[in-house]
Formats: structure tokens, sequence, C-alpha cells
């Protein structure tokens, strides 16, 4: 029987419930990275009441009952009745979408939240929100709830259970929110106290001045059960974004100490720079648009790196750097070692695609175009400047000499991959579908690894590429070297990608590039090695999804016929309890270890296995950890690996930044 569709079957949610039936539209997902969003939420209406000269502290605590805080000294919500919904302004903001003080340019000239979306969501996934308003000399208190009401057999999404009370009287003015988030919506409702503080680190940089404090109050019991003590940190930056180059750059060497920082305004669009280059070989530039970060870049960091270029070709051509005979220097030229923050401040926003990372406004690209032409020809102008600019353009003459020396390379591997087809021939098993969209490269440590990954695999979609050495630290080599490197010319050409100018990832042959290495030290650097290589010359993979770590067991425990296989300590505990006595334990000490079958059961079954997506949560974090782990110094590395040193759990890779 076919049911009819009518009228009847188009359903209507009313107020929060359709937050509730679809959370994924409002926060993207119900893990971890939803749950943090509903607190970015709460703290981007702080920022923003800090961002337009209403608010000067912000402070986050975290609760033992798992509830978390964001209160701000900013002007308050507004408690008045609003006619057109007969409510208070508080209970507006908290009980209906699309609703806020941010859809017009009389309150806030800039934001980065959700225009009123944000605060109603927050509490609908909540199981309760509490908001305290401190506003025109009192003190007043509401309090929402998402209850299963028994009458109508379904949860009251965020509804308010007293009404605006009026509690107290005061000479302060700010907003406190309390909340905990659902655990009726949400896979795990802990939340991770590195991610907030990078998040509120960064937030401090891009608004100088502000004071951010995070309290974490929560007990932890510690292994010997002592009870880990409450933690406060303090962030606040005078020097602003001048502050923020030199905390990414800190682990490096530069070759000026002086930081160029430029700022200004064009038709409305403000925007501050800081600028510092190294002596790295690669780019590290971040913007940001209202606070929000935008990976993708955008027409924002087009005018930036137009105006750059345009600059200081013309000061090489007017001091002779650059004879008439020459060439101009390129933009990658220009920006080898740079290290750059922009952060632009600007009304209706326009950001391509849901995720907000990369910015279309097309007068942004004119705005900083202009901004930055005018204000770095004034630095440039500026006598005692000469020595800071000289070494730029030197850097760049280098640069450019290097970037030829890359593209003969480029063109004499592409005479060999057409010739010979090498370097794949005998090291690369390809898989004979030829569906881009579902075909899986696994790069496997070691040739014994790589002879039981090509039995195991699946070769209609499954292609498999060992390493036959630790592949080169790309971190302080140029691309000319990196090109001479046999293992990368090999993993460039099996991607089809190309590499620096040529690289174009609508030519990727795989959807899924699966880093599987040995769950020791030596396969954790081969990792660090390969996901540098990944996040300094094809980043876009990652930023696409594309790049994934492969879990290989640490444990095999069997009893009888009964098999089970642990990924870490904690696991094998578990597992042992689960299969009682009489075990016996396998440790694996490598990947070669494992037969075809046990390979294929544990680590490459796309219904069982265990990977990690490599993704971008904080790029300015992320390279400085790149730096960190891959770079010159060696006491930071070994700091960090001494803290994170599990490199066979998920929560290793989350605390590196990606």
């Amino acid at each position: 029987m076919v049911k009819t569709y009518d009228a009847n079957d188009i359903k209507v949610l009313k107020g929060l419930d359709a937050v509730r039936m679809r959370p994924g539209m409002y926060i993207g997902t119900t893990g971890p990275r939803g749950l943090h969003h509903l607190l970015w939420e709460i703290v981007d209406n702080a920022i923003d009441e800090a961002a337009n000269g209403f608010a000067d502290k912000i402070e986050v605590t975290l609760f033992d009952d798992g509830s978390i805080m964001v209160e701000d000294n900013g002007r308050g919500i507004p408690v008045d009745m609003n006619e057109a919904m007969k409510m208070s302004g508080v209970e507006v903001v908290f009980t209906q979408l699309h609703a806020g003080g941010k859809f017009n340019n009389e309150n806030y000239s800039y934001s980065g939240g959700l225009h009123g979306v944000g605060a109603a969501v927050v509490n609908a996934l909540s199981r309760w929100l509490e908001v305290e308003v401190k506003r025109e000399g009192k003190v007043y208190r509401q309090r929402f709830e998402s209850y299963y009401d028994k009458k109508t057999e379904k949860v009251e999404a965020g509804a308010a259970v007293t009404g605006l009370e009026e509690v107290d009287v005061t000479k302060e003015t700010g907003t406190k929110i309390r909340f905990l988030p659902d655990d009726r919506i949400f896979e795990d409702i802990r939340f991770n106290i590195d991610t907030i503080a990078k998040r509120l680190r960064e937030l401090a940089f891009l608004n100088r001045g502000i004071e951010i404090v995070l309290n974490d109050l929560r007990q932890v019991k510690e292994a010997n059960n002592d009870e880990k003590s409450s933690t406060r940190q303090e962030y606040l930056y005078s020097g602003g974004l001048i502050d923020f180059v030199k905390y990414i750059n800190e682990d490096r060497t530069v070759i000026h100490p002086e930081i160029i920082f430029l700022e200004g305004e064009k038709d409305g669009i403000t925007a501050q720079i800081a600028i510092q280059y190294t002596d790295s070989y690669t780019e590290s530039i971040f913007s940001y648009v209202n606070n929000i970060p935008t990976s993708e870049g955008g027409t924002h960091e087009t005018g930036f790196k137009t105006a750059i270029t345009k600059v200081l070709n013309d000061y090489a051509r007017k001091f002779n750097y650059l004879k008439e005979r020459d060439s101009n220097l390129s933009g990658e030229d220009f920006r080898e070692g740079m290290t750059a923050i922009i952060s632009v401040r600007m009304r209706n926003v326009q950001f391509e695609g849901q995720t907000k990372t990369k910015l279309g406004n097309s007068e942004a690209r004119t705005a900083l175009e202009s901004i930055v032409t005018d204000q770095l020809t004034y630095f440039i102008e500026n006598t005692t400047n000469d020595h800071v600019i000289k070494l730029i353009i030197e850097k760049a003459i280098k640069a450019a000499k290097v970037r030829e020396a890359a593209r003969r390379a480029r063109e004499i591997t592409r005479r060999k991959n057409n010739l010979e087809g090498a370097p794949l021939v005998g090291k690369l098993a390809s898989c004979t579908g030829r569906d881009t969209s579902i075909n899986e490269l696994f790069i496997v440590e070691g040739d014994s690894a790589g002879g039981s990954a090509k039995q195991a695999r699946d070769r209609r979609f499954q292609a498999i590429l060992p390493l036959r050495g630790k592949p080169l630290n790309v971190e302080k080599k140029r691309l000319d070297q990196v090109l001479a490197n046999e293992e990368f010319c090999t993993i460039i050409s099996a991607l089809g990608t190309g590499i620096g100018e040529d690289f174009n990832i609508k030519n990727l042959k795989y959807d899924k590039i699966i880093i599987l290495s040995d769950a020791d030290q030596d396969g954790a650097h081969i990792r660090a090695i390969l996901l540098t290589f990944f996040f300094r010359y094809m980043k876009e993979l990652i930023t696409e999804g594309h790049v994934y770590i492969g879990l290989s067991p640490l444990y095999k425990i069997s009893k009888g016929k009964t098999v089970e296989y642990a990924y870490n300590d904690d696991e094998l505990k578990e597992k042992i309890k689960k299969i009682g006595k009489g075990y016996v334990v396998q440790r694996y000490k490598g990947l070669g270890e494992m037969n075809p079958e046990q390979l294929w059961e544990t680590t490459m079954n796309p219904k069982k296995r265990s990977i990690v997506q490599v993704t971008i949560e904080d790029a300015a974090q992320a390279d400085k950890l790149v730096t960190i782990l891959m770079g010159d110094k060696v006491d930071p590395r070994r700091e960090y690996i001494n803290t994170f040193a599990n490199f066979n759990k998920i929560d290793a890779f989350q605390e590196m930044g990606v």
C-alpha cells in the first residue's frame, strides 16, 4: 500500500523544537566540535560587546556538574518589554530564533555571532540555562529548562521556568550565562580545557587590551586518588597582533626583530596586520574577519597578497635590487618565510559556505589592497626601516632562484614519469577501481608491513604505497630539496595533484589518504613528517578532509576461539576484564608482525577499523606546533613530546591542533 502524501504530512516545528530535532543544522555535529560550538556562541556575544567598546573583561568558568559559565562586564541584555513579542528582551534572546540586536548597525558596528540565533540554540540544546543581567542599577535573573512534558509526551525545549526576576541592586553592568549541555543530545558533555584555552588566547590576541580569564573548577581524581586543584589562566595582550606574531614565532629564527604593523580604514572596513619574516621556506598567513578564523582565506587575503607583491616589487626596482632586464618577483617569493596575522572588521560579512572559513565580499579585496599599499609604503619610506626591507628583498631574490630550480626539478620529474613510469614502478600497488570518490591510498611504514597490506587490502578500491625509508623532514627544506627526495616524489606522483604552483586538488586520485605507521616512537615520527609535508605543501588535502591516521592495535587478547584487540593500555584492561581468566596477550611491536588477515580485520576493513580524520581546528596553533615538533629547537620539542607521548590516542592529535 502506497501512503498518500498531503498537507497533513507537513510538520511545523514551533519555537526551539527544530533545533533539538536537527541540531546538526545549527551546530554542525553533536560530537566534541558541536559541544564546544555552544560555548563559542556565548563567548562570541561577549566578544562582540568588547570589540565594540562596551566591555573589557570576559570570564569563562567550568564547574564540576558539567556546566559552564560566561560572564562579561558589557551593557547587559535589555530587560525591558519587547512590544512585538510581549516578553522581556532577555526571554526573546533565549527563546526566539533570528532575534537579536545585530541585524542593524546601530547597536553593533561589527559582530561575529549568529545574529541572535546563537543564544537561543544554546538554550535549546541545554538541560538548563540561567542568565543574570546587571543593568540600570539592578540585577535580574531568569532560568530556562528543557524538560519532558508527560502531557504532550515530548521535551519542551528551552522553556522559561521562571519569569525575569529582580533579585538585587548593583552599580555594575554585564551579563552572566551558565548552562548545562543536554546529555540527551550530545555524545559527551565534557568540555576540553585545552581546546577552550587555545580559542580564548586567540581572541585575546585579536582584541588587544581585553582581559579574558579561564577558570577550571572541576575536581579531577588523579591516579593516587588525590584531587587536582582548580586552575586559572589569564590572557591580556596590550600588543594585540604584534604579541600574536611573537607567540607564533617564538620557536623560530627571525631575520628581523622588528614586527611590521599596518593599520588602516577604507570604506567602513578596518584592518590590522602584523608581519615578521623568519628563515623558514614556507609562509604562515592567518586571517580573521570579526574575530572569526578564515582558514580558507578569501578576498581580504587576496587584497593583502596583491598589495604586498606590488609594493615590494616597486621598491626593489626603485633601489636597483631588480635590474631593467629582470622579471618581477612573484608573490610566493615575497611570502617565503612570512608570518602574518590579518584581522579585518566589517559589516554585512558574506562567508562562502556554512563553515565560515572563506570571505566572499569583493569590497574587502579593494579595501585591503588600498590599506596595505598605503601603510606599507609609509613604512618603507621611513628611513629607519631600510634594513628590514633590504632583508625581505634579499630573501625574496634567493627564493626566486630556488623557485626556478624547483620548476626545473618538477619538469624533470614529470618527464621521468611520462617516459619511464618511475618512481612508482615496484612501489605503488594501485587499486583496480577508477572511482576517485571511494578510492583509498594507504601510505605504509616499511616493506614488511607494506607487503602484508598489499595482501590484506580490497584491491578494488584500496591502493598501497610502502615507504622504504624515513622521508625527509620538510620543515627546514626548500621545495627543490623536497622534490629531490625519492619518497616524496613517489607520494606526489601517486596522488596526482602536483605540488607548489602545479597543485590542483581536482586531480586527486584518492578520496582518503591514510597514514599507517607503527604505534611507537619511530612510527610517530613518520606520521609527524608526513603531516608536516601535507600541512606545508598540500594544505588543501587537510582542509578538504582527505588525510587520515590509521590506528593499529597494540595488543591481541585471545582465549580459545575468542579474539579481542586493544589500541592502548586502558583498552587492554577493559578487554582482559571482558574476556576473563585464561587469556593470552600478544604485544605487537609493529605492523609487520600482523598477518594479512589480522591487518585487514583490525586496521583496513572500513567496517571495523579505527581511523582519525586530520583537520585544522586552529590554523595558527597547528602552525606553531608543527614548528615545535619539526623545527631546529630541541627543548620545546622535548617538552611537548614528554607531555603528549601517546600518539596512538585520538587525544594526542587533538592536542596538536589537528
